[in-house]
């Protein structure tokens, strides 16, 4: 198999899983709306720091293209939390009620766009975007004045 899908596959899963540890960890639904009282301080760290460093993982195991593939897991874990919260038995919520599409599509835009930005930050500090270095064929003969 191609050394870079492995990387690609290897990356992804490890940032879904980056992804869920974060959301179990902050013990927040961002699909479950609850009005003014859903915007909390671990909500907007799920949603923003989260995805984000979950995109400097990505760019830290993938390189150099990892700002398009850092998309992929915050969209798979947030499709699969709403699966999970559809298919669940546990009814401490009106999903129905609390859940608005285009609510979860904000909320899928932006942990996407938060993690692009982290890809895009990881690419650079991994060092993608360095000029290649300009080597001389021949080094220039150094004289030394004191041998004149």
């Amino acid at each position: 198999m191609n050394h870079r899908v492995v990387n690609g596959a290897v990356a992804v899963l490890a940032g879904m899983a980056l992804n869920f540890l974060g959301d179990w960890a902050l013990g927040v639904k961002i699909e479950v709306f609850q009005g003014i009282y859903t915007f909390t301080f671990p909500w907007m760290l799920d949603v923003f720091l989260v995805p984000f460093m979950v995109g400097l993982l990505v760019a830290k195991i993938f390189g150099k293209h990892a700002k398009w593939l850092a998309c992929l897991p915050p969209l798979f874990v947030r499709f699969l939390s709403y699966l999970y919260l559809y298919y669940s038995s546990d009814q401490s919520h009106d999903f129905f009620f609390n859940f608005h599409l285009h609510y979860w599509g904000l909320c899928v835009i932006l942990a996407v766009e938060s993690a692009n930005f982290g890809a895009i930050l990881g690419e650079v500090l991994v060092g993608v975007y360095r000029a290649k270095s300009e080597t001389k064929a021949e080094p220039e003969p150094t004289t030394n004045a004191a041998e004149s």
